[in-house]
């Protein structure tokens, strides 16, 4: 059996692993969004600043996430980025991908979801929502 120093083993594990990011280009983020639902929803704490109320919303988002349509989500706050174009005065965001618009409308009546309005819509002061679908050639 080969030896390998501790700089070659690093060197060859980096090597691995940008060569398996490499695989995951523009074209195969495109191929798992192409042609999906996308909601993406704004939420304003009432109480901005309270760790408790924003670990509450973020603990019912993952609570949320198990809606069997959601075929992926990310929950998100604002990033530091400063410029004028951007909007960064929400506390959280719930971005959800559904295989198409049947697929939301069915989230939006799901057990799990009225669950997570009724035990969260104390948390928040303003809800904005921003549904898209892809623009058809």
């Amino acid at each position: 059996m080969e030896t390998q120093t501790r700089r070659e083993f690093i060197s060859e594990t980096g090597k691995a692993t940008m060569a398996g990011l490499g695989a995951f280009s523009a074209a195969t983020w495109d191929k798992k969004i192409h042609n999906m639902f996308i909601h993406h929803v704004y939420f304003w704490l009432k109480r901005p600043g309270n760790a408790d109320d924003k670990k509450a919303l973020v603990e019912g988002l993952r609570k949320l996430s198990a809606v069997s349509t959601i075929r992926t989500f990310q929950i998100g706050e604002p990033a530091k980025t400063r410029r004028e174009v951007i909007d960064s005065s929400y506390d959280i965001s719930w971005l959800v991908l559904f295989d198409n618009a049947a697929d939301q409308d069915s989230y939006q009546v799901d057990p799990i979801h009225l669950k997570f309005v009724e035990e969260c819509k104390l948390l928040w002061e303003k809800v904005v929502v921003y549904d898209t679908v892809e623009v058809k050639p």
